[in-house]
């Protein structure tokens, strides 16, 4: 077997796209996708959505979306994990490829928050809890977030301001990034008179709920045209690891095993250590997540994950570079596209690519999904190519 490289990426700004359905914000980021391979024509179409059949009042998008882009008759199937959707797909055509059955794999991340508001976008978001102990008493997953940051603020004597630091670092990133959400930098004190959402919690402290569409194309190093040009980067290690669905459930709610688990996975894969790890693309829906993630990764200590983002570790020239292209805050959060553009972008920074974001000689990134508070986990290790 060949390495399994990322032969084209492609996505879409992310933002409010009241005018645009979701067939054809799927069919901009797969265009662009195919353009930058060369001419590869995949076989296989892996689609992560969270919410379609709740917010756009549509199923079945993997025969939606072939048709809609030429591409039919080709194998196609959707792929749901909450917000770890985006990174289930693109593991499930890692797995296609290496396992023989496909030699070109369209991976698809494609979300629509904006086709419903209000209290029906909340119903829709509370399906990715447990339905009958958590979502039928009024729980939403930023009502959880904030209890959960109240609580590692309290065990840890975390100052008011102790988590501004990854508000601060997302939002210097995105504003260098074209297809963010948010391109502008925030200061100290725009974090520190900012409307609570749900105390602690307050609204720079949760990515914006967005639309968007990125695709990647997978193949075997093998099979790229002989006129392909882009600097090569490949998949070199893919884990998932899952946990209880309701967050009460949990032997320690303030350690997120799957994250632990489905990074070391991957990283053994590769033989790497977090010495060797040159970026890491958190999943920031919330800021509680981000420093929950450091920590059970092994970048911080239980109960220290907040510092680095105080310290300036996550900026692009910090030890641990971080969310470099905006992250779910700056960015945006597109649903089950999420895990997609964290891809999108980790090929950029490899290919040297990122422009003013670009984090200086990178040869490995980490990337990883949560679906809900780590109740999925998918981490992947992206290398560049010599």
């Amino acid at each position: 077997m060949t390495d399994i490289v990322i032969a084209g990426i492609g996505q879409t700004e992310v933002g409010e796209h009241w005018d645009i359905d979701i067939r054809d914000l799927a069919f901009a980021a797969i265009h662009d996708a195919l353009k930058d391979t060369g001419g590869l024509k995949p076989q296989a179409l892996f689609v992560g959505n969270m919410l379609a059949p709740n917010l756009s009042r549509q199923a079945h998008l993997g025969a939606l979306i072939t048709d809609f882009a030429g591409l039919n008759g080709i194998e196609a199937i959707t792929t749901e994990a909450a917000g770890a959707s985006g990174g289930a797909a693109l593991r499930q055509g890692y797995l296609a490829i290496k396992s023989g059955m496909v030699d070109v794999a369209l991976i698809l991340g494609v979300e629509k928050f904006t086709d419903k508001i209000g209290a029906g976008l909340d119903e829709a978001l509370a399906t990715t809890s447990d339905a009958d102990f958590e979502a039928i008493h009024g729980m939403t997953p930023t009502s959880q977030a904030a209890l959960m940051m109240k609580r590692y603020m309290h065990e840890n004597q975390v100052p008011a301001d102790g988590f501004a630091g990854f508000a601060l670092t997302a939002h210097a990133h995105g504003a260098k990034n074209k297809n963010a959400m948010f391109r502008k930098a925030i200061k100290p004190e725009a974090y520190a008179k900012a409307e609570m959402v749900s105390a602690p919690l307050n609204m720079f402290d949760a990515a914006p709920n967005a639309d968007g569409a990125a695709a990647l194309i997978l193949t075997r190093r093998d099979l790229l045209p002989r006129e392909f040009k882009n600097p090569l980067v490949k998949i070199a290690g893919s884990a998932a690891s899952s946990d209880t669905l309701a967050w009460h459930d949990r032997k320690d709610m303030l350690y997120f095993d799957t994250a632990q688990l489905s990074a070391g996975k991957a990283m053994k894969q590769v033989g790497l250590t977090l010495d060797g790890i040159d970026f890491f693309e958190y999943h920031d829906m919330f800021s509680i997540y981000a420093a929950l993630q450091l920590e059970a990764v092994g970048f911080a200590i239980k109960g220290r994950g907040w510092k680095l983002a105080a310290d300036g570790s996550l900026g692009i020239k910090g030890n641990i570079p971080s969310a470099t292209m905006g992250g779910m805050k700056a960015r945006g959060f597109p649903g089950g596209a999420a895990g997609v553009y964290q891809a999108v972008e980790a090929t950029l920074q490899l290919r040297g690519q990122a422009g003013a974001n670009q984090v200086a000689e990178a040869r490995f990134g980490l990337i990883q999904s949560l679906g809900g508070p780590a109740s999925t986990s998918i981490s992947h290790v992206l290398q560049r190519m010599d």
